[in-house]
C-alpha cells in the first residue's frame, strides 16, 4: 500500500508516517520549501519516506506528486493550522484550507480517483454551537468563529460534496485539539510546557498568556493519527476524534507549574494574545470511532507529562 501525505512535515505527519510505516507501508509525503533547510524535514528525522515540493495553492505541483506516486491512500494534512494567525493572514488562510483543498480534489479525481482520500477537518467548525449535553458531534450544526474555522467549514462540506458528487471515497476527520512535543511552540501546550520548563531552569522569567478561562477537548497526537487510519478502512463518512474531556488554559498552566513547583507569580496576561472572537469551549463526543475499538492512550495529564519531560531533556542538553 501506497500512502501519501500533503504536509508531511508537520506534527500529524510524522506521527502518522511512523504508523504507516508499521503497517508496512510505502509512506510519500509533500513539504513546502523552507529558508532554512534544517527545519523542514525536521520531524521526520531518519524515517524512510520520499518527499517531494509542493502546495495546495500550486495545482501543477498537485498533479505532478499524484502522477508521480499513484497512492492508494492520501492524507490531507497541510493548511495554514493556527486559529489565532489565521486573522493576521485571512485571506492566505482561506486559499490553502479552502481553495487548496478544492485543487487536490480536482487533482484526485482526474488522477487517481480510485484511492482513498482523508481530509483534515477540524473541531474550531463548530464554533459557538453546542449541543444541548454540552459536547460536539458529527451532527452538531457548524458555526465557526475564525478565519481558519470558516475555511475549514469550506474544505469540510466541497469534500462531502464530492464524495456524493463522484462516488469518491472521501473521509472527514474532525478532530479536536491534540498536541505532543512535536508541537509548534507557538501553539498554547507547549507554549505553556516549554516556557514554565525554560522558567524552572532560570532561562527566562515570565509566561504571557491571554484568554485563561479558553476550555478545550486535548488529546496526543499520536492516538489521533491511529484514528486517520482506522476510519479510512471504513466506508466513507464524517468522523470526530475527541478524548470527550475539556480542562480550561488555567488548569493546564496550574497542572504544568504544580509538576515543576512554579509559583505562579512568572504567569502574565496580555490581550494581545487574544482573538478577535473567542471561542470559549469545545468538547467532542466520539462515540461514532470508538464504536470500531479505537480508544485514547494518552490521558491529559500524560500528555503534557511526556512534554514536559521531552523539554527537560532538550534544554538539559544544550
Amino acid at each position: 500500500m501506497k500512502a501519501l501525505i500533503f504536509g508531511i512535515s508537520g506534527q500529524d505527519g510524522s506521527y502518522l508516517s511512523e504508523h504507516l510505516l508499521s503497517l508496512g507501508y510505502e509512506v510519500h509525503g509533500t513539504v513546502r520549501r523552507n529558508s532554512t533547510p534544517e527545519n523542514q524535514e525536521c520531524r521526520l528525522g531518519d524515517l524512510p519516506v520520499t518527499t517531494y515540493y509542493a502546495d495546495l495553492t500550486d495545482i501543477g505541483s498537485i498533479n505532478h506528486v499524484l502522477r508521480t506516486v499513484m497512492p492508494d491512500e492520501i492524507y490531507n494534512l497541510a493548511a495554514q493550522s493556527h486559529v489565532r494567525i489565521s486573522y493576521d493572514v485571512p485571506m492566505f488562510t482561506a486559499a490553502v484550507n479552502g481553495i487548496g483543498v478544492l485543487n487536490l480534489l480536482e487533482s484526485y479525481r482526474h488522477i487517481c480517483p480510485t484511492a482513498k482520500f482523508y481530509q483534515a477537518s477540524s473541531s474550531e467548525m463548530f464554533g459557538t454551537s453546542v449541543d444541548n449535553d454540552g459536547y460536539q458531534r458529527e451532527t452538531t450544526p457548524l458555526n465557526p468563529v475564525s478565519p481558519y474555522g470558516c475555511a475549514k467549514v469550506f474544505g469540510y462540506n466541497i469534500c462531502r460534496n464530492y464524495r456524493r458528487a463522484y462516488g469518491l471515497h472521501i473521509t472527514n476527520g474532525i478532530l479536536f485539539n491534540h498536541e505532543s512535543p512535536r508541537r509548534g511552540s507557538n501553539f498554547v501546550t507547549n507554549k505553556v510546557v516549554k516556557a514554565a520548563v525554560r522558567i524552572k531552569l532560570g532561562l527566562q522569567q515570565t509566561l504571557e498568556l491571554g484568554n485563561m478561562n479558553s476550555y478545550r477537548d486535548w488529546g496526543h497526537s499520536k492516538d489521533y493519527v491511529r484514528a486517520m487510519h482506522l476510519m479510512m478502512q471504513q466506508d466513507p463518512g464524517d468522523w470526530v476524534v475527541a478524548t470527550g474531556i475539556t480542562h480550561s488554559v488555567q488548569e493546564m498552566v496550574d497542572y504544568v507549574y504544580g509538576k515543576l513547583d512554579l509559583p505562579h507569580d512568572s504567569l502574565k496576561t496580555d490581550d494581545k494574545f487574544k482573538r478577535p472572537q473567542e471561542l470559549d469551549y469545545l468538547r467532542g463526543d466520539s462515540s461514532k470511532i470508538r464504536a470500531l475499538g479505537w480508544v485514547p492512550e494518552y490521558t491529559f495529564e500524560t500528555m503534557l507529562d511526556e512534554m514536559i519531560e521531552y523539554w527537560m531533556k532538550y534544554y538539559k542538553a544544550i
